[in-house]
């Protein structure tokens, strides 16, 4: 799980790194000084879960929650804070959890077990509800579900993706999404990949020239003479 630490204490972030160090299922992939900072870092590095401390200058952890809250899929949400009075506020955004400082390794390892079977928001996180593709859109990274997904193609230097509601870029190649998706996908060119589910028809142009018909799009792909092969027969199957 992908976890940004909201904490304006450095010692208080530095420790809560320690903590989590010793649980390998976690990853911290950044952290925030304040409220503004937590907002913006979660729109670029779309964590699944914060660590967020209540009392921050400016924009405190209460606010971050209420904006958070606002989106499709907001990220889990554990408060850590050292004044044990603010639960009550707290609980009314729906945490995960609530942590009062010093957290210890014990109380720590308990709110992350409750994580086990959270919110619905974290479900479709961990892809109980499917897969998520990472897409940068207008300079910030963004999910969209697999299902979404028409094909991926692979250009210059990207691979583009092609969905249900447009076109975006991905970091990753072809050959990390293949790990990724497994059987999700299907190969069907050395540079394209499509969502196997939406695979409806084989098209022969003539002179060894195949395309692939998808579900939903008028969009056709080009499949080589060899992978063809690959196509045909899972349509046969």
């Amino acid at each position: 799980m992908r976890v940004l630490v909201v904490d304006d204490e450095p010692l208080a972030r530095e420790r809560m790194r320690r903590l989590l160090a010793a649980h390998p299922g976690f990853e911290i992939i950044g952290e925030a000084r304040d409220g503004q900072e937590a907002l913006d870092k979660t729109r670029h590095l779309a964590p699944d879960m914060l660590l967020l401390d209540i009392d921050m200058p400016g924009m405190g952890g209460l606010d971050v929650a209420a904006r958070l809250r606002e989106e499709a899929v907001p990220p889990a949400v554990i408060f850590v804070t050292a004044h044990p009075e603010h639960a009550l506020d707290a609980y009314r955004s729906a945490p995960a959890d609530y942590l009062v400082k010093p957290v210890t390794p014990a109380r720590l390892a308990e709110a992350l077990d409750r994580l086990g079977t959270p919110t619905r928001a974290h479900q479709e996180r961990q892809g109980q509800e499917g897969e998520w593709v990472h897409v940068q859109l207008a300079g910030s990274h963004r999910r969209i579900p697999l299902a979404e997904v028409f094909f991926f193609l692979a250009e210059d230097k990207y691979v583009k993706v092609v969905h249900q509601h447009g076109e975006a870029l991905l970091d990753q190649s072809l050959k990390q999404l293949e790990d990724q998706f497994g059987p999700a996908v299907l190969r069907v060119h050395r540079n394209a990949l499509i969502n196997r589910a939406r695979l409806v028809g084989l098209v022969c142009l003539g002179d060894g020239h195949f395309q692939v018909e998808l579900a939903g799009t008028t969009q056709r792909v080009d499949a080589s003479r060899r992978l063809a092969r690959h196509v045909r027969a899972e349509l046969d199957a």
